[in-house]
């Protein structure tokens, strides 16, 4: 058994495991690919297999604690996410057209062509026909403030 890890095949294997990161999301294959490189490393000067196997626990275990934390920060988490569905409706402007009156439970914002429940940010009342914008979401209630042209 001892003849099968040569340096050759933790390489080999590190190299699968990158691929099937690909795969898997959250960087935690490739952590155990750091580990088999660096088992490779100790194969390479004919170290005995307890020591291999040491290393390549010890590598993944410390790439889990130092490079994996690394990774999701600045590469798994984009600057720029697209946001979708209700939630790209924040900063967006409407027409109101129904008077928003949040004590009353009242008000109505159309924007692209739907139509909206709406409550006011701060509780102001705004007529119909002002332009809104949209700042939170509550549920499938818009939170609005007066819009500054």
């Amino acid at each position: 058994m001892e003849h099968f890890f040569i340096w050759e095949n933790w390489i080999y294997l590190g190299i699968i495991l990158f691929i099937l990161e690909i795969f898997t999301p959250g960087f935690i294959v490739a952590c155990f690919g750091i580990g088999a490189f660096t088992a490779s490393i100790l194969a390479f000067f004919d170290a005995s297999l307890s020591l291999q196997l040491l290393s390549f626990s010890v590598g993944s275990l410390l790439s889990f604690l130092a490079i994996r934390p690394y990774i999701l920060k600045h590469v798994y988490q984009p600057d720029n996410i697209t946001k979708t569905n209700a939630d790209s409706l924040i900063g967006r402007k409407g027409k109101v057209k129904e008077t928003i009156n949040n004590d009353l439970n009242h008000g109505r914002v159309v924007i692209d062509g739907d139509n909206w429940r709406a409550h006011s940010y701060d509780g102001t009342i705004i007529r119909k026909g002002e332009t809104v914008e949209v700042e939170a979401l509550k549920s499938t209630i818009l939170i609005v403030t007066p819009s500054v042209h």
